[in-house]
């Protein structure tokens, strides 16, 4: 082999190398680090979601004690806007709770939709929970933005529940809310054909139960793949997939024993997961200021 060809041999597997280390984490391997959330008010990420309109942009927003307010930020982590919005009562500091946050299907047909979930409630006493959604803005800039939406109102058909997650099924139209704390969680479910301020008593569509005991199983965040193809949930301590047979009900693939993802590795209080755009993989990120995005190729 020439002195040439050999450069260029190693040239072209340093740079699958680097695409499979940085680019895109090989199944199985250890993540890749996109970025950091280098921007102060980033001090709580609870819930990521990439966006259905631009690429490489998630949405993201802090835990409870922050106000009527999400984000976009850049792959890397940096802040592009801020955008704030009315609640149930024509206040901006009056959710109580934001858990997570999922991008879906709306009234608008070919359009992409922001799910805010008002869900989080430790003590499980409130006597209903609140989802907010937003079509996607129209440009993205630094600037902030008061941005309009419409809220559904939820209660539990058998009484108040702690959860953190939040999926949007494009494939049945229904939005999904899976409890955090019992033994088996409960999965609960209703149309995403509501209007604005009404109030809707969800459906419970069965339990689940995964392995291990107290608050390393309790269940902080999921999702659903943009194809409808593929759910994860996260658990404290570990990530979990299902993949979809057809078009059946999500409730029903939960009924069949998950893909733990054995490369996830906890870097800190980690409440918020999303699916890449191409299902390929997901991105976590933890609570504080300067917290890593990682990026796992998933296991299937």
């Amino acid at each position: 082999m020439t002195g040439n060809l050999k450069y260029i041999v190693t040239l072209l597997l340093t740079i699958q190398f680097l695409k499979g280390t940085y680019g895109q984490a090989v199944a199985g391997a250890a993540p890749a680090i996109m970025g950091k959330l280098s921007s102060g008010v980033l001090n709580e990420v609870s819930g990521i979601a990439v966006s259905g309109s631009y690429k490489n942009i998630f949405y993201v927003h802090n835990d409870s004690g922050d106000s009527n307010r999400f984000f976009a930020i850049n792959i890397h982590g940096q802040l592009i806007s801020t955008y704030s919005f009315a609640g149930n009562t024509n206040s901006f500091n009056s959710v109580k709770d934001c858990e997570d946050i999922a991008i879906g299907p709306g009234p608008l047909k070919g359009r992409s939709y922001i799910y805010l979930a008002d869900i989080g409630d430790n003590g499980a006493v409130r006597l209903s929970v609140r989802v907010y959604r937003f079509r996607e803005p129209a440009t993205l800039n630094e600037k902030r933005y008061t941005i309009t939406g419409e809220s559904l109102e939820l209660l539990y058909p058998d009484g108040p529940r702690d959860a953190e997650t939040i999926m949007i099924d494009p494939l049945e139209k229904m939005l999904y809310v899976v409890s955090k704390r019992e033994d088996s969680v409960g999965i609960y479910r209703c149309s995403l054909n509501f209007r604005n301020g009404e109030k809707v008593i969800l459906q419970k569509s069965g339990k689940l139960y995964l392995p291990g005991s107290g608050p390393k199983k309790w269940i902080v965040s999921g999702d659903i793949s943009p194809d409808g193809s593929w759910i994860i949930l996260k658990t404290v301590q570990d990530v979990y997939g299902w993949k979809r047979d057809g078009n059946e009900p999500i409730f029903k693939t939960f009924q069949r024993s998950p893909k733990r993802q054995t490369a996830f590795v906890s870097h800190g209080q980690e409440e918020a997961i999303t699916f890449s755009p191409d299902r390929k993989g997901y991105y976590v990120a933890a609570e504080g200021t300067g917290s890593k995005i990682y990026y796992y190729r998933l296991e299937q």
